[in-house]
């Protein structure tokens, strides 16, 4: 009877793209981990092993060699080759063991693990054919490519050695230098190139300023309903959250903010509300610097859109109004050209530079350069503000498309609040609908949507849907609104039914 270490060992076939000795490598190093060649068992030795696969004995001793100084064989004079005695190779699970035995083990995360785990934006790539109305999609189709292919192409051709190098923390200087430009002209921001900090998106400069303005334990004010991502990020540093309503003109100054030693930052979308709309008046603006001074905080004023207003300019910013260092300003190129760019702006007080451009260095130590060198192209020879001119036309004849066809064809269903700025409106549905319960209905006939409820976390606000208007044309705009009509009426009336029951 032969012994159990002269039987043959069964390896899968060689790949026909893989070399022998890595092949031979893979396949016993899988099978000691398997535990199919058991700690302490001896291997052929390698002239029977190479004569058993039918390859040379120099390409089983380079993989003997190689699994021995890796500490997966031991080889002594006279005893062969074996699988290394104190091994601990973990227990595949039987089939004997129960469903519960085989459940993955929990509670690894850490509290911030857990806050980034249940994120509220989708993790994987949304589908290249947009459709209506799906929120926060810039019209792809009509960016003037061939002008950023060619400035890319001019870029590449201009790159030298030193170019290779690692960057500024803060950003390329042309662009810092083309945004502060664009921002005195169109904004009335007046600030200095060093104020700028290039980040890979408005995200990226949230979380850093979080980092570096709150402990565990302070709070921040966000608006409720308000964008979720900055709450959430707020949390992951530990610090409390409190949510301020909002009304009809946005952030609600009266009753008067809460001011507390702890407070030390808030979160507002003056421009263009987050996801209600309004523009904050000025005496709201007036009111929140005041807080800011009397809590010695810190404002983020979030500037996602406001590029595209569609009555006369852009309006001034808060930051704008700042004289005393309060106000840090974001902006972002995802909306205003694509969302692939993946490109940003901070315009901070003099005082946070130099740790916010540490803070970069440390947790990525600067956004590619390549990317930023052919947007300062594109913002310094005037082809952003074109861009920004012929979509601002575009977005306000689609918003009108949109107001039209919900009036004309949704009229006792929903209610659109008035379209201003941006890529997006906000319909209210009535009173007793669940929005999340219509957005998954829509979606089901192929019209996507995004309940208001999604922006809402402790404060009341009424039922209602964000539609996306900026990517489709009137006649898409149209037959969206089309298909919705069905979902809505019976919605309208599953809702009308439960307010019967409730009186």
């Amino acid at each position: 009877m032969r012994r159990a270490q002269e039987l043959e060992l069964s390896l899968a076939p060689c790949p026909p793209d893989c070399t022998l000795q890595r092949w031979l490598y893979g396949e016993l190093r899988a099978a000691i981990l398997a535990g199919r060649i058991a700690p302490g068992r001896r291997l052929p030795s390698t002239r029977d092993l190479a004569r058993q696969q039918g390859i040379s004995r120099g390409t089983v001793l380079a993989v003997y060699e190689q699994l021995t100084a890796e500490g997966y064989l031991a080889g002594a004079t006279g005893s062969g080759t074996t699988v290394t005695g104190s091994l601990r190779i973990p227990l595949a699970p039987s089939n004997s063991l129960s469903a519960s035995a085989l459940t993955p083990p929990s509670g690894r995360l850490s509290r911030t693990g857990k806050l980034f785990a249940d994120n509220p934006f989708p993790l994987h790539k949304a589908s290249p054919q947009a459709r209506p109305f799906r929120p926060n999609q810039p019209d792809l189709q009509v960016f003037p490519l061939a002008i950023w292919n060619r400035l890319g192409q001019r870029c590449s051709k201009l790159m030298q050695p030193a170019s290779m190098a690692y960057g500024d923390a803060a950003g390329y200087l042309p662009l810092r230098q083309a945004i502060a430009e664009h921002l005195a002209y169109a904004q009335g921001i007046t600030c200095q190139t060093g104020q700028i900090m290039i980040v890979g998106s408005a995200q990226q400069g949230l979380d850093l300023c979080a980092r570096l303005l709150l402990d565990a334990g302070d709070a921040a004010l966000v608006e409720d309903p308000g964008y979720p991502g900055a709450a959430r990020i707020f949390e992951l540093t530990g610090a409390r959250v409190i949510d301020i309503p909002v009304d009809h003109a946005g952030l609600c100054t009266e009753p008067p903010l809460p001011t507390a030693p702890d407070i030390r930052l808030a979160y507002v979308t003056t421009a263009h509300q987050s996801p209600l709309g309004a523009t904050l008046p000025v005496e709201r603006r007036l009111a929140l610097l005041d807080w800011a001074e009397r809590c010695d905080a810190c404002i983020i004023e979030d500037d996602y859109d406001s590029e595209f207003r569609f009555a006369g300019t852009p309006l001034s910013s808060l930051k704008s109004l700042d004289r005393n260092g309060r106000v840090i300003y974001m902006g972002t190129f995802s909306k205003l050209l694509f969302p692939s760019l993946r490109l940003a702006y901070v315009v901070l007080p003099e005082w946070l530079t130099e740790p916010f451009a540490a803070a970069v260095a440390l947790t990525c130590r600067h956004a590619p350069v390549f990317a930023q060198a052919v947007l300062a192209r594109f913002i310094s020879e005037g082809h952003f503000a074109r861009h920004l001119r012929h979509m601002r036309l575009l977005y306000s004849e689609r918003a009108a498309a949109l107001a039209h066809e919900c009036k004309t064809q949704l009229a006792d269903l929903l209610t659109l609040l008035p379209l201003t700025t941006g890529l997006d409106a906000t319909a209210i549905l009535p009173a007793q609908a669940d929005d999340r319960a219509v957005a998954a209905a829509l979606g089901e006939q192929g019209i996507e949507s995004r309940p208001l409820s999604f922006y809402r976390r402790t404060q009341t606000a009424p039922p209602g849907l964000i539609l996306g208007f900026s990517a489709f044309t009137p006649e898409e705009i149209r037959q969206g609104v089309a298909q919705m009509l069905p979902v809505l009426t019976a919605a309208s009336r599953a809702s009308a039914s439960t307010g019967q029951r409730k009186t």
